[in-house]
């Protein structure tokens, strides 16, 4: 799908959430029971469209006329709230689909997550709602909301202890419990949160189509998300790619961990790369903001809500406490962000006014600026002309005391005034209505310097997301002809070196002449394998011998091999003894794991037999380009060694990126049944970069 199917499918979900007209199945009298909560809420907060029970059995609802049926509607609805039994549901989204309705909500469980007849059910449902074009929420699912305008198609009773509060956070949530603790959460913060869509068994709607039709609301600044997994990879991509255009942020809970698939039992690649780092690594390449839990999910989201994303963050801290200035700087560092010193001209202008100050950064201007509150202003002014792009204030509860916080408010005022551009947060203890007072001046605040700083971060690395230019394309490669079947170690060889991997000087052989010939040729000392398409870890069986040094014990060496091959694995075919230059450098680990969500994915980490315990890897979609390959390179842990850290070697990096890079072009053009692609090790060396191993698992 291209970008415009892709948004005219985000858009397919506005007549759920701004209809002008409201069905209701299984309406209910009842203003507690689940078919009656969306009508009363919709009636106390003045939904202006029309709403339409329909209940066989009733003339009247809550005060609304009732219908028998959907046929007998004087309208033919947007949208349909479907809260009868499991048994009727999927006949009524039949005739809902068949009458031409745009939208079902269904709130009605038993289906998918029951079991297999509940699924059928559901196929069923789901079929009928595609032929007539109709998109589907739910079922299973707790409904939505849409507060700006009194929409109110959910039953939760959440609402019994106050409506959302009017903001530009939107809620995407596969859980419809926890997507109304967040707006719980948020509502008795004080932040707003007037959109919010839970999918439960997600049918036909995802967490990605609400997040791609939050991309589109003028509404919506930042959108916020908790999701336990995904299930079109494609949609998902397109849905963050429409975000971070719109330079709307997307924070995100994320939980849950499920296995790869099938071929994470042998190979390496996937057993790394289970779908939590994959996950990880597609949201990270998009610019998502993860959070750790709700309060730090609300903490990002309402920074996010001040539109301003330093693409290059660095924070200037003022502050009344030594002790929360230190605290402050341990907590920018955790988190990736640049604090550097004050100029020295400003610095001495600080000292000249306050002697005792400690004007470096943090900056502590200490509790003596408030005997005269001109010094307030002047160092509040130096600290936020200084060029930093966030400044945050830690003034703890002497920013809520009577006695100065009128003052104060005048200074912060007068300071956003001169300094739009920054990111300014306040953090002090305060009461609620003086919190809001800041709030309105443009400062975001927290009670917590800390939680401050880690928001902050996220802010950053959101606002380089969106700076982010696009990167080098990927390399060109021929076409790929996959063999019928998993290939042996020659063969992916020679398949890898068409696409201009690199791989190390090697010979296959079948008696002991032709090893002992292929020493020679190579040169000593060799490694000596064994070839078999059906032995994947050769080194597990003693199917790997290193460092044969001597031609007497290149012959000793093919019988072994063999031998120990026709002990530990007799149903194996044995095509050879492969005889390769023995390389000497730094071991990683390249390869391609296909994803069942998300497709092929590439990966990077320490190598060696250690690889799956080292866990220092990095991963990409492919395809990508050499640049994009540096920096994996470059973040992993292991990276000082190839960088020539105490006197080692310093690797090819430039080298080791073009294989990185063509390795992610090979699996795009292998296509999708390449399983699963391990170079391990790669040898990088001064002298450039070779795979000496080499596994390929094909799909049937």
């Amino acid at each position: 799908m291209g970008k415009e199917t892709f948004a005219a499918r985000f858009a397919g979900l506005t007549p759920l959430l701004r209809p002008r007209s409201v069905a209701v199945l299984g309406a209910s009298a009842d203003r507690l029971r689940i078919g009656g909560r969306p009508i009363a809420y919709m009636l106390d907060r003045g939904f202006r469209g029309a709403i339409l029970p329909v209940n066989p059995n009733r003339d009247e609802i809550q005060g609304l006329r009732c219908y028998p049926s959907v046929a007998t509607l004087p309208e033919v609805p947007d949208v349909a709230i479907v809260a009868v039994a499991a048994e009727r549901a999927v006949a009524a989204v039949e005739e809902l689909a068949q009458a031409g309705v745009r939208g079902a909500i269904v709130l009605t469980a038993g289906f998918a997550e029951v079991g297999a007849e509940g699924a059928a059910a559901q196929a069923r449902m789901t079929t009928a709602a595609r032929v007539a074009g109709m998109r589907l929420l739910g079922p299973n699912c707790l409904g939505l909301f849409n507060a700006a305008i009194g929409y109110f198609p959910i039953f939760s009773s959440s609402f019994e202890g106050g409506w959302p509060l009017a903001g530009r956070i939107g809620i995407a949530s596969q859980s419809g419990a926890f997507g109304t603790h967040l707006f719980v959460v948020a509502r008795d913060r004080g932040i707003g949160t007037p959109v919010c869509v839970t999918t439960g068994n997600e049918a036909d709607i995802t967490i990605a189509d609400a997040i791609g039709w939050m991309a589109q609301d003028e509404g919506t600044d930042v959108i916020a998300v908790y999701a336990e997994g995904f299930r079109d990879g494609a949609v998902l991509r397109a849905s963050l790619a429409a975000a971070r255009e719109a330079r709307k942020p997307v924070v995100m809970l994320k939980v849950g961990r499920s296995a790869l698939g099938q071929a994470a039992a042998s190979s390496h690649t996937a057993a790394i790369a289970a779908d939590e780092r994959v996950a990880e690594a597609v949201l990270v390449e998009y610019g998502v903001a993860r959070a750790r839990g709700t309060e730090e999910l609300l903490d990002i989201a309402h920074l996010a809500t001040r539109r301003i994303y330093p693409a290059a963050n660095t924070l200037g801290v003022l502050t009344v406490s030594g002790g929360g200035g230190v605290l402050v700087a341990d907590a920018a560092e955790a988190n990736g962000i640049a604090m550097p010193p004050m100029p020295e001209e400003a610095q001495a202008r600080l000292r000249a006014l306050v002697p005792f100050s400690a004007p470096a950064n943090p900056v502590d201007c200490t509790a003596q600026v408030f005997n005269d509150f001109a010094m307030v202003g002047t160092f509040l002014e130096e600290t936020a002309g200084a060029g930093y792009t966030t400044l945050l204030i830690f003034f703890s509860q002497v920013g809520a005391a009577p006695s100065i916080a009128p003052r104060l408010r005048e200074h912060l005022a007068a300071l956003r005034a001169r300094h739009p551009g920054v990111l300014m947060v306040l953090s002090v203890l305060a009461p609620a209505e003086l919190v809001r007072d800041y709030e309105a001046l443009g400062f975001a605040v927290f009670p917590d310097p800390t939680r401050a700083v880690v928001a902050i971060g996220s802010i950053g690395r959101i606002g380089a997301a969106f700076a982010a230019q696009p990167g080098l394309p990927p390399p060109t490669v021929p076409p790929v002809t996959l063999p019928t079947a998993n290939p042996s170690e020659p063969e992916a060889k020679r398949l890898l070196l068409a696409a201009g991997i690199a791989v190390g000087m090697e010979e296959v052989c079948r008696t002991m002449a032709e090893s002992e010939a292929a020493a020679r040729r190579i040169g000593l000392p060799v490694v000596m394998k064994i070839v078999s398409p059906g032995i994947t870890h050769k080194s597990e069986i003693g199917g790997v011998v290193t460092g044969v040094a001597a031609i007497d014990d290149v012959a000793r060496t093919h019988t072994l091999l063999l031998e120990r091959a026709a002990a530990n694995a007799p149903g194996a075919r044995i095509e050879g003894v492969l005889v390769a230059k023995q390389y000497a450098g730094t071991e990683l680990i390249m390869g391609i794991a296909r994803d069942p969500v998300f497709g092929p994915m590439a990966l990077v980490g320490a190598g060696g037999i250690f690889a799956e315990i080292m866990e220092d890897v990095a991963l990409h979609s492919c395809p990508f380009g050499e640049d994009v390959a540096e920096a994996m390179i470059r973040s992993l842990r292991c990276f000082p060694l190839l960088a020539g850290a105490r006197g080692r070697e310093h690797a090819d990096i430039a080298s080791l990126a073009t294989m990185l890079a063509r390795l992610s072009a090979f699996a795009i053009a292998a296509g999708p049944r390449l399983a699963a692609v391990d170079l391990n090790p790669v040898i990088a060396s001064a002298q450039g970069v070779a795979a000496v191993d080499a596994v390929m698992l094909l799909r049937e």
